[in-house]
């Protein structure tokens, strides 16, 4: 993919659909707006063990954002806006795999083109405590969908999506999307899942999260993708308070997803993320997960188990094998999914797979330094359904993890973030890989 001109004038912003609620009693468009720029430079190396294409690379990406405040009246209007220019700082043709396109688009010869551009906008309305906003930056966080920011921009969504918060300890979410732009592409597609090379312009969802008490929450939605599946989601959040600086907290979730529309036919068909399927090409999958965490100080303590059913694998958007007209991907590979098992490298979600995993980390605020995180994390998968018959497979991760932000002085904004991932497999399809994330943040608000 040729890249572009980057605009001019650089007219920005990003915005969440599940960000918090502001008071609906706002000052005004311009006196409640928010100017910043942002910068992300990114060293990515993927070492595969088994004879596969070994990645190493590393690009920078400006970001100048916008975010007004809403214009006086019942009936308040305001509007966000974002571009981004990226640009490949190293890695040549033999260390960018042609056709990943996951961490930088690919040329007509296989390298990596040298940047590319990204623009777009939400306009927003507001009546009482209820938002609308239309536009094609959404950064979604939804249990049904959640846009990923592992490289170096976030995945785009495009449509329209109202959230209301009329009723004290309620949030009410719905919303379309019908395009996608990836991490790695200024050109936006349709939706799909992963195996699915034609594309679906229908994603609706709706759903909700009710904070029964200030310790638990309780949510649900329900989401569709035409052509390929529908999901329902529960969950519940309770935390328990055990004293100064102590807490115990429980996380539940659980996904019920079955076919939707033309799934399974030529074009919609869902790989089952490489695993075994009862009926190939279709979505039939139910999944649970328990996570529990204690925290003390400045440790906490998480272990938790996810459970897949055996008919076939978990469920999630993915673009990856949405082609253009030349069969080459858009760069829209790429994705995440709200279970702790979405790790560095695997994500443990094949039929029958049972999951358990663990993580610690430490705040190092409790011990003088603060703005510096560590957290080591380790999951094993076993009883894989084996899609060629025979014994079940397994696979672990080990995945570590240091962030360090500085919060005063005339670096404040700064933060550095090293993440590394161990992956092993019992043949399942996955390579042996170690893959290493090297990551520089900068934030400057101007107001």
């Amino acid at each position: 993919m040729k890249s572009k001109a980057l605009p001019a004038v650089m007219v920005v912003a990003a915005v969440s659909i599940n960000a918090s609620a502001a008071d609906s009693k706002t000052h005004g468009f311009l006196e409640d707006s928010q100017a910043f720029v942002s910068s992300r430079t990114m060293y990515y190396s993927n070492d595969t063990h088994d004879g596969g294409f070994d990645q190493r690379e590393a690009g920078t990406a400006l970001n100048l954002n916008f975010l007004s405040g809403f214009t006086q009246g019942t009936l308040g209007f305001g509007l966000d806006a974002s571009t981004s220019l990226v640009v490949h700082l190293d890695g040549g043709k033999g260390h960018h795999p042609d056709n990943a396109n996951t961490f930088f688009p690919s040329d007509s010869d296989g390298s990596a083109v040298h940047s590319w551009d990204r623009a777009g906008a939400n306009v927003k309305a507001r009546w009482s405590k209820t938002d609308l906003a239309v536009g094609n930056i959404f950064t979604p966080n939804l249990p049904i969908l959640t846009s990923t920011d592992a490289r170096l921009v976030s995945q785009n969504f495009a449509g329209g999506v109202i959230t209301s918060r009329e009723f004290d300890g309620l949030t009410l979410t719905a919303g379309k999307f019908d395009q996608v732009a990836g991490r790695a592409t200024s050109n936006p597609t349709g939706l799909a899942v992963a195996g699915g090379t034609r594309d679906s312009n229908d994603f609706r969802f709706a759903g909700g999260d009710w904070k029964a008490t200030k310790e638990l929450m309780f949510q649900y939605y329900f989401a569709r993708l035409e052509n390929y599946y529908k999901q329902n989601f529960f969950g519940l959040v309770h935390v328990l308070p055990l004293g100064e600086d102590q807490a115990f907290k429980t996380d539940l979730r659980y996904f019920d997803s079955s076919s939707d529309g033309k799934n399974g036919e030529p074009g919609y068909r869902f790989n089952n993320n490489n695993g075994y399927a009862k009926h190939p090409g279709e979505v039939d999958n139910k999944t649970w997960s328990a996570m529990f965490t204690y925290s003390l100080g400045g440790h906490a303590l998480m272990l938790g188990h996810v459970g897949v059913s055996g008919e076939g694998g978990f469920v999630w958007l993915d673009q990856g094998n949405v082609t253009d007209g030349r069969n080459r991907p858009e760069g829209n590979g790429g994705s995440t999914f709200y279970l702790f098992t979405k790790a560095v490298v695997g994500t443990f979600s094949r039929a029958g797979e049972q999951t358990s995993f663990g993580q610690y980390s430490y705040d190092f605020a409790k011990a003088g330094v603060p703005g510096l995180k560590a957290s080591v994390a380790y999951l094993r998968g076993e009883d894989i359904k084996n899609p060629r018959g025979g014994r079940d497979l397994s696979e672990w991760e080990r995945d570590l993890r240091i962030d360090y932000n500085i919060l005063h002085g005339p670096l404040k904004g700064f933060s550095t973030t090293l993440r590394h991932g161990t992956y092993r497999s019992d043949n399942t399809g996955i390579p042996n890989t170690d893959q290493t994330r090297l990551i520089f943040n900068y934030s400057y608000a101007f107001f």
